[in-house]
């Protein structure tokens, strides 16, 4: 969401107000679905703000977007894509960006969660050093997370998966 400054054009700002911001509004409706269940649906509303937003869009948005498509995927290469491109988003994502969009946390707080993600996904493809390295990395990461609910979930995310990938087999669990 973008702030609008209510003050006048040499006064300080009296009031700052959040303009809604459509796609995010769009890329939550997503999300609700996919947590429905309704993965097909969900890939329909990804795919039609993918469709406007298009790869050269604001990264903020296009993190967002991939870490929520990659997780209403069926095949897990597929996810493996929009996981990679979260993470290439991420990148190009500035806390100043991230707190015009009202995320109150720096963007090194998405790090541990797309780490995540993509170690999850390499270790289900029986990519088990690219799964071990992305481990690493988030748990390099989680230190930035709060002790919230939502730290407290990545946090035992990345704790299974450490789990999953210390049994025996290419792709326990």
């Amino acid at each position: 969401m973008t702030p609008i400054s209510l003050g006048g054009p040499m006064s300080e700002p009296t009031e700052t107000i959040q303009q809604p911001d459509l796609l995010m509004a769009e890329i939550g409706r997503g999300m609700e679905l996919g947590q429905r269940g309704e993965r097909e649906a969900a890939r329909g509303v990804f795919t039609g703000v993918w469709d406007r937003l298009g790869a050269d869009g604001d990264p903020f948005h296009i993190c967002a977007l991939a870490h929520s498509m990659a997780d209403v995927q069926d095949d897990p290469r597929e996810e493996l894509v929009w996981d990679l491109r979260a993470l290439e988003a991420a990148d190009l994502v500035s806390d100043e960006r991230a707190r015009r969009a009202g995320v109150t946390s720096p963007v090194a707080a998405f790090y541990p969660s797309l780490h995540l993600n993509l170690g999850d996904v390499y270790r289900r493809l029986g990519e088990v050093d690219l799964a071990r390295e992305h481990l690493a990395r988030g748990l390099d990461a989680v230190g930035t997370l709060g002790d919230d609910g939502y730290g407290q979930l990545i946090k035992g995310g990345l704790d299974r998966l450490a789990e999953r990938l210390a049994a025996p087999g290419p792709a326990s669990g």
